[in-house]
């Protein structure tokens, strides 16, 4: 099982910078089988060009919880699961910062969809995430909004398994491709 995690943030360190929404969409390899969405209150106020970017202002995460409120659901829903990110190392850079904060140890493998995306679509222009939906025909009508975001991002996961991008899942996680397929896995 996946999940296809997508954040938004007040900047792009983990360290100095928190988390203002979060949304997952948890994938059996076919489709989205559940989804999780939440604001998030980072506790001190959103910088204007963030605002600008993503449309969350101050005032929509004035009453959403802090992360440390809602970091036992997030990490039930990820503990088991392959983290899946376009840009993993950004998402679960925030995430497992802000998780380790509130008590919890993520320690789990990770699958980027940008990596992934220039195997199974090699000569593309661009592979941010705008440019390469618009390439496959992808619609994300709440670019910059978590949801809309994670949304995309499961549709291209399941563009790129229907690609054959099965086999570089499993290289990208250090699976055994040759005994996986012979198991029937």
């Amino acid at each position: 099982m996946y999940a296809i995690v997508d954040i938004e943030t007040t900047g792009m360190s983990s360290f100095k910078s928190g988390i203002t929404e979060i949304a997952i969409c948890l994938h059996n390899g076919q489709s989205v089988v559940d989804r999780y969405m939440s604001l998030i209150n980072p506790g001190y106020p959103i910088p204007a060009y963030i605002t600008r970017l993503t449309g969350i202002s101050n005032e929509m995460v004035s009453d959403a919880p802090f992360f440390d409120e809602v970091a036992g659901a997030i990490y039930a829903i990820l503990k088991d699961h392959v983290f899946v990110a376009h840009n993993v190392s950004f998402d679960y850079s925030f995430v497992q910062h802000a998780l380790k904060a509130a008590g919890f140890n993520l320690n789990v493998q990770k699958l980027c969809t940008v990596r992934m995306s220039r195997k199974v679509f090699p000569g593309l222009p661009s592979y941010s995430l705008g440019n390469i939906c618009r390439s496959l025909g992808i619609s994300n009508n709440n670019r910059h909004r978590a949801m809309g975001d994670a949304a995309a991002t499961a549709e291209l996961f399941e563009r790129m398994i229907q690609h054959k991008g099965e086999k570089f899942i499993h290289k990208m996680l250090g699976y055994d491709v040759v005994k996986n397929i012979s198991e029937g896995e």
